[in-house]
């Protein structure tokens, strides 16, 4: 079981879920009408790490972050 949050504008609570990558990751999340929007333009971190590979491992434990962009000046 991993924990996913979500972080800035996208307002949701943290969740739990089996996967075994981020690929289920995603197929889990591409379920909930309301995300969406935000996974083809969000980062992705696993446990505070950048991660851009679909095929990443995961395991027990880890924490995933899905990270909109932001503008800065």
């Amino acid at each position: 079981m991993v924990e996913i949050e979500f972080l800035g504008p996208i307002g949701l609570e943290s969740i739990k879920v089996e996967a075994k990558n981020l690929g289920e990751v995603k197929a889990a999340l591409s379920e909930k009408e309301e995300l969406k929007k935000w996974l083809n333009i969000c980062a992705v971190a696993v446990n505070d790490e950048i991660v851009s590979d679909i095929n990443f491992a995961l395991k027990t434990g880890d924490k995933i972050s899905i990270l909109p962009p932001v503008c800065g000046g």
